[in-house]
């Protein structure tokens, strides 16, 4: 490791406990709450709501960019989220807990931010120009496999130990070892900073629209909102099992550690294609592989075989969606304000997350499972289109405006 760069694998260790408590609830309360009788669209209701702290998080992003320091940071958000995952492995996973355990996993979730928001700005400040994407890669296995061990280590325990808290206070320890990473990551200057907080945070607001004004930075904010590439039907994979036969040691598994497993390399495969061709469009393809997949998921017989075949397929494009995101998003915010705006991109970027896990079971419960698959692909069919068209739009836009006044390409303070 040089002074200013770390080697692109420590992020994946720093980030496992980020994932770690999304799979936890997406796998393992999910499956408990299904096998309890509780209906896949109030299991999606709750996993939506995890998401929101995630969708507007980029309001409190200043905070960590203009107060204490990312390594600081890392360890307070880092003990809150092993108490997170303790706490709701502790309550019931039944219908009669739910209003509980939405306000547990929506306390955890805004805990767990500021810990992503610490990594990314570390990985924003260590990672070299032309290795955007293979960083992106190493984040993303990490977060993905974070989420196989949260889902499937998470339920194997919750199947086996003798007391349900058991298994989230396993993990929260499991997390609190990712500490360590941070004996391998420099802890970058903080140019934005002036001492006065509302100098500080000015310049960070200066920052952000420098991105957003710029023709990557545009864009980028733009794919962000849209349904391509949101593996949204992941969240439901434990809940519809039953709907393919699926045992819960398959559930626990292909979900959980080899699902993390293929995820991973997903992960890293396309952060090396995302550093070998344009970043935006990279991402635009990986939706594309994931729509296919998904059409032929619900194409295919519904036997517990299929569901592992594609399930696992499945999770290998969501690594390739994830890894190209981090990529795209590195490529267009530079450094500066880092926290605040990779937590833009990544705000937007999780509200076609919540509202397609929504959309997700709702086509379920009307249409059933292949009807949730064929839904997740229609929306992401329109989604590329989408883009299309504002992508030739802007280009145009930027081309012609260039032959009238030169145009910065400027993404952000370094």
């Amino acid at each position: 490791m040089s002074r200013q760069h770390a080697h692109p694998s420590v992020y994946a260790l720093l980030i496992l406990p980020f994932g770690v408590i999304a799979g936890y609830l997406q796998v393992s309360i999910a499956y408990l709450l299904a096998h309890a009788g509780v209906s896949v669209d109030r299991i999606a209701a709750l996993i939506a709501v995890s998401y929101l702290p995630h969708t507007w998080k980029f309001l409190w992003a200043p905070v960590a960019d203009i107060t204490l320091s990312r390594r600081t940071w890392y360890v307070f958000a880092c003990v809150l989220t092993a108490v997170g995952l303790w706490a709701t492995s502790a309550l019931p996973a039944t219908a009669s807990g739910l209003r509980l355990l939405t306000a547990v996993v929506l306390i955890s979730n805004v805990a767990v931010t500021f810990l992503g928001m610490s990594v990314e700005s570390l990985m924003a400040y260590g990672t070299a120009g032309a290795e955007k994407g293979r960083a992106g890669g190493w984040f993303q296995a990490g977060n993905l496999g974070g989420t196989g061990i949260g889902g499937g280590v998470g339920l194997w325990l919750a199947q086996r130990l003798s007391a349900a808290w058991m298994s989230g206070a396993i993990l929260g320890v499991a997390c609190l070892l990712c500490c360590a990473g941070l004996l391998f990551v420099p802890e970058p200057r903080a140019a934005h900073r002036e001492g006065d907080l509302w100098r500080s945070l000015r310049n960070v607001g200066r920052d952000l629209w420098g991105v957003a004004r710029a023709k990557l930075g545009f864009l980028a904010l733009f794919l962000c909102f849209l349904p391509i590439g949101s593996g949204a039907a992941q969240n439901l994979f434990s809940a519809v099992a039953k709907d393919w036969n699926a045992s819960g040691d398959t559930v626990a598994l292909v979900t959980g550690v080899l699902g993390g497993v293929a995820s991973a390399v997903g992960c890293l495969i396309g952060g090396w294609f995302s550093d070998r061709m344009n970043r935006q469009w990279a991402y635009a393809v990986y939706g594309v592989l994931e729509a296919l997949c998904a059409v032929a998921m619900g194409l295919a017989p519904h036997t517990q075989t299929t569901y592992i075949v594609f399930t696992l397929i499945y999770q290998v494009i969501v690594g390739l969606t994830y890894a190209g995101f981090s990529a795209f998003v590195l490529e267009a915010m530079g450094m500066g304000a880092a926290a605040t705006k990779y937590n833009v991109f990544a705000s937007l970027s999780n509200t076609p997350i919540a509202y397609m896990t929504r959309v997700d079971g709702w086509a379920h419960e009307r249409y059933g499972p292949s009807g949730m698959f064929y839904a997740e692909a229609l929306f992401g069919l329109v989604g590329l289109i989408l883009f299309a068209v504002v992508f030739s739009t802007v280009n145009r836009f930027w081309k012609e405006r260039s032959t009238v006044e030169p145009v910065t390409e400027g993404v952000g303070s370094s």
